[in-house]
């Protein structure tokens, strides 16, 4: 099969092809395994996390990707599969007898970040799974989406809606599903101020669930970007502006899914009293860790102020999340790319021309 190879890690600004597109063996579906032939895989700024040396290091070479959708070609040993997880699709034409179904060849399905946890520690006995020591990241511990094939456990890959495309349904899988836990953790309830710093592949998702979870809630959008924060506008933000930018009114959360410790600092001081920031984010870049230095306890974090991480995610936020998209008719705004075209899209998306989800078309 052809795939797009990691071999060794770099700055993509200096470096700016990472991947090589490769011929490799097609991979074999082991015990309650699938083969799936994928036709979309999001690009995610994780991958440049990947790529520049952010998260806990890959096992090179590797095939990045973690926002799969395909269908399924191959059953593995029948033994140990399960069957794929039970979704509610109020709005959608798939019955539930065919969404508890045991996992068969020609069913549609999408793989996220999380391939694999352990089931047994008292995280994932707690629904936790996110926080699981054993924790597997597709793409980064196996081999994920950037290739004409993947292998996954069937129970951890997720139906979806027929409702939705391919290229659409991609990113749902990780700027939806990530955006909808850091929405939840945010803890607003509808009237309340919500600001959103970046306004990419996630954020851009969570103020269309915000708009349909809280109608009478107003939402601030602050970005760099200008085109960003105009695109933001037609989304129906009541303002947008500048990182830097003072918010017309104190807010009562903020979610954060910037690579650099700025934003941070900047949403601390339009949070209102006991107001609670949530940093979607697996590592900070440490081009501006100075700004730290300017972080004030009486102005930035007292009066009860609380910081959030948000921590990979559970098979239930992607459950969750391909429901609420299904009911609510949230779609991403998508650019597509080709396979071999991985690099241009990672560059790109490391020089901030973002509009939407970018997403890589595959061809078998």
């Amino acid at each position: 099969m052809k795939a797009m190879l990691l071999t060794e890690l770099g700055d993509v600004n200096t470096h700016p092809d990472p991947l090589s597109l490769r011929t490799v063996p097609d991979p074999i579906p082991g015990e309650g395994e699938i083969l799936i032939r994928v036709s979309a895989c999001g690009v995610c700024h994780t991958e440049l996390d990947e790529i520049e040396g952010r998260t806990p290091p890959p096992e090179l070479p590797v095939i990045l990707g973690h926002q799969v959708v395909g269908v399924i070609e191959e059953v593995g040993n029948r033994k140990g599969v399960q069957r794929l997880p039970t979704l509610d699709f109020p709005s959608d034409s798939q019955s539930q007898e065919t969404l508890e179904s045991v996992p068969k060849v020609g069913d549609r399905v999408g793989v996220a970040w999380i391939y694999s946890a352990c089931g047994e520690c008292e995280h994932c006995k707690a629904g936790e799974e996110n926080l699981c020591a054993q924790f597997r990241a597709t793409g980064r511990d196996v081999d994920g989406g950037y290739a004409q094939y993947m292998t996954a456990p069937a129970a951890f890959a997720h139906p979806i809606p027929e409702a939705l495309t391919d290229s659409e349904a991609a990113p749902l899988l990780c700027a939806g599903a990530i955006g909808y836990r850091s929405l939840r953790l945010a803890n607003i309830h509808d009237g309340q101020s919500l600001g959103l710093t970046g306004f990419g592949g996630s954020n851009h998702l969570v103020l269309k669930m915000a708009r349909h979870m809280y109608p009478n809630t107003d939402i601030f959008v602050f970005s760099r970007n200008p085109e960003e924060q105009e695109f933001a506008r037609s989304l129906d933000a009541v303002w947008a502006g500048g990182i830097e930018a003072t918010s017309p009114q104190k807010l009562d959360a903020i979610i954060d899914t910037t690579p650099v410790w700025k934003p941070v600092v900047e949403a601390l001081r339009n949070l209102d009293n006991g107001g609670r920031l949530v940093v979607n984010a697996i590592r900070k870049e440490d081009v501006d860790k100075d700004y730290l230095l300017k972080l004030d306890y009486p102005s930035h974090l007292w009066m009860e102020k609380e910081i959030k991480s948000v921590a990979n995610v559970t098979r239930q936020d992607v459950h969750e999340f391909l429901g609420l998209a299904a009911e609510a008719g949230i779609r991403p705004e998508v650019q597509e790319y080709a396979l071999e075209d991985a690099n241009r899209a990672l560059l790109e998306l490391r020089q901030g021309k973002i509009r939407g989800a970018k997403v890589l078309r595959i061809d078998s």
